[in-house]
């Protein structure tokens, strides 16, 4: 027995092996990163020197509404984003599955968001949506034919907080849905055909074939897509930098800090919060994925 448990470790570390120094690059440059923001952050900052270890950088920060509100934005862009791209990613999936015509045509024209930078794409979703004189607007005042007048007067959009941050998370699910409905495909494509031929033999509604043999299959890749969109939402930047103007996020407060006021110890806390909100999250979704599965496979 002993020769085979050898020889099932020598098989572990062949395969393992060439992923070593990739794995050390990763975590040695993650180790340099975090540790350079972690004694930026503790330290204080005075004439001649810096203080360290200190906390008046954090004090600052915790006590700075304008943290407050962004991590408040941040979590509300989380919470309402990372849902609406697994929805929206497992319908079209499920339309994607189906054989119909022009199947292929309509998968490549979905990849489309991907090709297109999403700087560009936050400034197309500006014009689109500028004040006064944005495409929306000249819709809704009945500037373009066959389309009555809803407005007598244009409305300022990225004024209004729930208006700015609504077009950013409209830009970034549009951005990286392609990359949810490719995942979800994938597992759709590993479920066994006869499975749901069977159920339609048996006269499973649809229903009840996707509550009992899509949702538990899938769960794989739905905890997938889940931990991949809330990573991309947490850290966002482009969108709501662009289009969310004074509506911060964490990531838009770091930039502000770091280079509109010149305050780098206080932008690398929230670096800091920003890393602990994300690992924080990730292990909560975990969780919860986990006891679905439980509960889903009786375990």
């Amino acid at each position: 027995m002993k020769p085979l448990r050898d020889n099932r470790w020598i098989l572990v570390l062949q395969q393992v092996w060439p992923l070593f120094p990739a794995a050390i690059f990763l975590l040695g440059f993650l180790v340099i990163v975090v540790s350079y923001l972690v004694g930026l952050s503790l330290s204080q900052p005075l004439a001649d020197a810096a203080k360290f270890p200190s906390l008046v950088a954090v004090q600052h920060v915790m006590e700075m509404p304008v943290f407050r509100e962004s991590l408040y934005n941040t979590l509300l862009f989380v919470v309402c984003g990372t849902p609406v791209e697994v929805m929206l990613g497992l319908v079209v999936a499920l339309l994607l599955y189906r054989n119909f015509r022009a199947r292929n045509l309509i998968r490549s024209v979905i990849l489309i968001p991907l090709a297109v930078p999403a700087l560009v794409t936050a400034i197309l979703l500006f014009i689109i949506f500028d004040f006064p004189g944005g495409h929306v607007n000249h819709l809704l005042l009945g500037r373009y034919d066959l389309f009555p007048r809803l407005l007598h007067d244009p409305i300022n959009w990225r004024s209004i907080k729930v208006f700015a941050l609504g077009i950013s998370l409209l830009g970034k699910v549009w951005r990286d849905l392609p990359i949810s409905v490719l995942i979800l495909s994938a597992g759709l494509n590993a479920i066994d055909p006869e499975l749901f031929d069977a159920a339609k033999t048996m006269g499973a509604s649809f229903k009840t074939r996707f509550r009992l043999i899509i949702v538990p299959l899938l769960l794989p890749s739905i905890s997938a897509v889940i931990l991949l969109r809330s990573l991309e939402m947490w850290k966002e930047f482009i969108f709501p930098f662009i289009l969310a103007g004074k509506y911060n996020l964490l990531g838009t407060l770091i930039e502000a800090l770091y280079n509109n006021w010149g305050r780098s110890h206080e932008a690398a806390v929230v670096a800091l919060i920003l890393v602990a909100c994300i690992i924080v999250s990730t292990g909560l979704f975990m969780w919860l994925l986990d006891m679905v599965r439980r509960r889903l496979t009786g375990e």
